[in-house]
């Protein structure tokens, strides 16, 4: 599915179903209003429904560019609003659930012609908001990282590793589109947009009014718990992303790693340090002729490398390591047996510094000569003091909340199906070792707990915490912590019956 074909399948539909309401007399004003109404009616929907799937997802995307939006702010004219972006990033969420709600119900106003002139003014506004956002997803493109985007003069040619966001989520992880294709859509999409405002009131309207607004309020109702229902009550119930269950993790890992190695450098960019300018040398020419850029006269800014052979995706972020530092990420994938990852892109804690009182003990070391020749000795160890001070130390107070969900909905599962030969360990995204080592203690569990990418584990699973069943580097099964079977029904549907396998 590319952004071409959905249009076009949107563009059969709206023009169906105008030609439908064509039939009734006097329901259609102009032919061409109804039909962008139908199309960017249809378009919305369809648009906010991928997203209703996986609202969290849209609230990651939201986060990014909260961020963006407060370091953008902080270095230009727009520093006053720097405030207003840490603010929204608490409710990420919150401002996820409705915006999609947002874009759905424009969507169905559109088709219904509910107060048209409101729907509308809501349109045009949301418009201005996206192309907003995806313009400078895109734009970003020409800001290398060290400048401020609102430092026009300091701007260059466009290279994608200085996109800020590299991907907007218009339709969340349904379909990917680059910035630039995502920017120029919002373009073109501004146009039926601006028309609306000046030809609104020959937008069709169907129904009576009193069945619009029911409608409509019917929607809004359901949409919010539709949207409830797929990150606070369960996962999605479309996985789009990489990982969802079946997913080959060790296999797809492998091809992508194979196909970046086989990536070759087609050229070279370089600056000229005396005009400023930048150009792209191709790679045969320049090793070639090394003595026309000498480095006292040209910088080389990256390799322009020619595109996989094999799409990358989260699978090649996939790695998992041990506290102190040592990659896990081999064993975890060549594990045979099953394995039940505990999955927390977050754990939940505050925590302050206190002074303790501890016992130090100093030691000596003694030498005694051994033999009538004293050719040979030994050393001992002696206490020589002991002494208390004080150093500070921090003290975690943990969520009851998110302990409670551990310790009632996953761990006593883990501890029972330790007899079925069922491996467990925790992977925590965002903390240091000592937090998690603190969490281990506090749950008092002897399985090994591992650290990796916040995003990482929320690209994998949306639920905090939620479990994830894996066998020979394949993803079995992932639950949320509501969701997870009963003891009979994971040794009945997901764990195998073959005892070789899992000892």
């Amino acid at each position: 599915m590319t952004i071409v074909t959905l249009n076009l399948y949107i563009g059969v539909a709206a023009l169906i179903l105008t030609f439908l309401m064509s039939m009734k007399q006097g329901l259609i004003k102009s032919w061409w209003v109804s039909f962008l109404q139908n199309f960017c009616g249809i378009l919305f929907i369809f648009s906010g429904f991928v997203k209703a799937i996986d609202p969290m997802g849209t609230a990651y995307k939201m986060e990014d560019y909260f961020k963006e939006f407060e370091l953008t702010c902080k270095g230009s004219f727009l520093s006053f609003m720097s405030d207003l972006f840490p603010f929204l990033l608490k409710y990420a969420i919150g401002f996820s659930v409705f915006m999609i709600i947002l874009e759905i119900m424009i969507g169905i106003m559109l088709i219904l012609g509910t107060r048209r002139k409101l729907t509308v003014g809501l349109f045009f506004g949301i418009m201005v908001f996206f192309t907003m956002l995806t313009g400078f997803t895109y734009l970003t493109g020409y800001v290398p990282k060290d400048v401020n985007f609102f430092e026009f003069s300091k701007w260059t040619t466009f290279d994608k590793s200085f996109m800020r966001v590299t991907n907007c989520g218009c339709f969340g992880d349904f379909l990917q589109i680059v910035p630039k294709t995502s920017f120029f859509k919002d373009i073109f999409l501004m146009i039926p947009a601006i028309l609306f405002l000046f030809f609104w009131k020959r937008c069709h309207e169907l129904f009576t009014p009193s069945l619009r607004s029911s409608i409509s309020w019917f929607s809004i109702v359901g949409l919010f718990l539709f949207s409830l229902s797929n990150f606070k009550w369960d996962e999605p119930m479309i996985d789009f992303r990489p990982f969802s269950n079946g997913a080959d993790i060790k296999a797809v890992k492998e091809k992508e790693q194979k196909a970046m190695a086989d990536v070759e450098i087609v050229a070279w960019k370089l600056r000229n340090k005396t005009t400023n300018k930048i150009e792209d040398v191709p790679d045969k020419e320049y090793m070639s002729n090394l003595a026309k850029y000498p480095k006292t006269e040209f910088e080389v800014l990256d390799q322009v490398k020619s595109e996989p052979t094999v799409k990358q995706t989260k699978i090649s972020d996939f790695a998992i390591f041990s506290l102190d530092g040592t990659d896990m990420t081999e064993m975890i994938l060549d594990e045979t047996r099953n394995l039940l990852i505990i999955v927390c892109p977050k754990i939940y804690y505050t925590s302050k510094s206190e002074m303790v009182t501890i016992q130090d003990t100093i030691y000596v070391q003694d030498t005694t000569w051994m033999g009538a020749k004293k050719d040979s000795f030994n050393v001992q160890s002696r206490i020589s003091e002991v002494k208390t001070k004080e150093v500070k130390q921090n003290k975690y107070y943990w969520d009851a909340g998110f302990l409670d969900r551990l310790n009632k909905d996953i761990l006593p599962r883990i501890d029972s199906l330790k007899a079925d030969g069922v491996q467990a360990c925790l992977v925590a995204g965002g903390a240091g070792e000592e937090a998690i080592m603190d969490l281990k203690k506090t749950l008092g569990v002897a399985f090994p707990f591992y650290s990796t990418d916040d995003i990482l584990l929320k690209t994998i699973m949306r639920s905090n915490p939620g479990l994830v069943l894996m066998r020979s580097g394949m993803l079995i099964h992932k639950w949320h912590y509501r969701h997870i079977p009963s003891l009979e029904e994971l040794r009945k549907d997901f764990l195998p019956y073959n005892p070789t396998l899992l000892h």
